[in-house]
């Protein structure tokens, strides 16, 4: 039998297209599997809306200007439903942490307490607002939900930024091993690759706490009604949709 033909250069070109292609869409279907990949979806559209809203680019009288208002509603209640029973993460989050000093206990505790309380609230918040439980709870209900997500990021910045030291001391000692290794000539490669590693973990680290100052930010913006300096309705989107853009990469790239 004659052996078969090599392909050609086009269609060695379009299998590695296609390879590609099937990645991403795997990459994707594993992405929309989590709850959060769902939820930061949904609440990039909602802050998008937001800020078109708050922009005052479309006049109030527009049947579409009605349609927006009606579908940012809508998705914000559909993102509470995603917060059932989250609340178990920061339980277990808590329990599984290694504490170093009193100072990490008590932050821990704020940060995981605070978001773990906020996520229990929020479900009865949803309930609330679907019409399961009387309305009327529904205000006090926010209060609470908004006070234990801020004290949280207070704890959650607190923590990253200490990490953030950790990983920059460390980023110094691997660049010590680097010049080492390379005077050397020996294992150069296997440095680098662990300071690149590095250097991502605490780029994410530094991504992590800008979202959690604009959603700090957020809730400051619910505790107050917005009313005050910060709390601005186009401002106040901005961070929202800042959050969401950050939380959307983070989640890609642990996929």
């Amino acid at each position: 039998m004659d052996p078969k033909p090599s392909p050609t250069p086009q269609n060695a070109n379009e299998i590695p297209n296609k390879q590609g292609q099937r990645d991403f869409l795997n990459h994707l279907e594993v992405y929309l599997a989590k709850r959060d990949g769902v939820d930061k979806l949904l609440k990039i559209s909602r802050y998008a809306t937001k800020i078109i809203l708050a922009s005052s680019v479309l006049p109030e009288t527009l049947i579409v200007t009605k349609r927006l208002k009606s579908f940012e509603s809508s998705v914000g209640l559909s993102r509470k439903a995603f917060r059932l029973g989250k609340f178990v993460q920061d339980v277990n989050a808590l329990r599984g942490s290694h504490f170093d000093s009193k100072e990490e206990i008590i932050l821990s505790i704020i940060a995981y307490g605070g978001e773990g309380l906020y996520y229990f609230v929020e479900q009865f918040v949803w309930l609330a607002k679907s019409g399961l439980i009387d309305s009327k709870h529904s205000k006090s209900l926010g209060k609470i939900s908004a006070w234990t997500e801020f004290v949280g990021y207070i704890g959650s910045i607190s923590l990253k930024f200490r990490d953030l030291k950790k990983l920059s001391e460390d980023e110094v000692c691997l660049e010590s091993s680097v010049e080492i290794a390379v005077t050397r000539g020996v294992g150069r490669q296997e440095e680098e690759r662990r300071l690149w590693k590095l250097r991502e973990k605490k780029l994410m680290k530094k991504l992590s706490i800008v979202q959690d100052f604009a959603d700090g930010l957020m809730a400051l913006a619910d505790i107050r009604d917005g009313r005050g300096q910060f709390s601005g309705p186009l401002l106040v989107s901005c961070a929202g949709l800042l959050s969401a853009l950050i939380s959307t990469h983070k989640n890609w790239v642990s996929c």
